[in-house]
């Protein structure tokens, strides 16, 4: 659509998870039209980023260092133990500020459409993990869809010979919905997952 670079940048923005071709074509512009916008910024972090940013050795969330921040804390309960798909979901839970635990970053989630089966997660490392004796309880809180659902289930039969808790993230409406607009199996999570008052 565009002459020669712009196009170029565009296009690489595109291939952006979700950065559409008319927000790519935003960001593009944006960087163009803006005076004031930092490339040379922009371009140190993104090289920087790959040189100084890896995954935690133990759980496999994002660090500077050998350990995540969240690892190298003493004050977080090393009897439980938060399974999660992706770096981005502990953030999701941190910022609940509800959970007090570590985590376990699978790195994604079973999908035999995708190719990606157990052995292509992170699951011979929460096995290593446990294996001390040290966590009680193991909270799946991998996403509520199809491929979450299979690996939670995968990894709930693969830990019921261990004597550890396994339990999963309750699921069902969000606050300011309508139930009209949920979902089969959102509505009856939400009954199985009911409380009394």
């Amino acid at each position: 659509m565009y002459d020669g670079i712009v196009q170029e940048l565009i296009d690489e923005f595109g291939r952006l998870p979700g950065i559409g071709p008319k927000s790519a074509q935003r960001i593009a512009f944006h960087i163009l039209q803006t005076p004031t916008f930092d490339v040379a910024r922009l371009s140190e972090l993104l090289v920087e980023i790959r040189v100084r940013v890896r995954f935690c050795e133990i759980c496999g969330n994002v660090a500077e260092q050998e350990r995540c921040a969240i690892c190298r804390d003493p004050r977080r309960n090393a009897t439980l133990i938060c399974v999660v798909e992706d770096a981005k979901d502990v953030a999701a839970i941190e910022r609940t500020r509800e959970f007090r635990g570590l985590y376990h970053v699978l790195g994604g989630a079973i999908s035999p459409i995708a190719g990606i089966g157990p052995d292509d997660l992170r699951i011979a490392q929460l096995m290593t993990r446990l294996a001390d004796g040290t966590v009680q309880e193991v909270i799946l809180a991998t996403n509520p869809n199809l491929e979450g659902e299979a690996t939670a289930s995968y990894l709930s039969r693969l830990l019921t010979t261990m004597q550890i808790t396994v339990s999963r993230l309750a699921s069902g409406l969000p606050v300011g919905g309508d139930l009209e607009y949920a979902d089969e199996v959102t509505l009856g999570r939400a009954f199985e997952g009911r409380r009394v008052l």
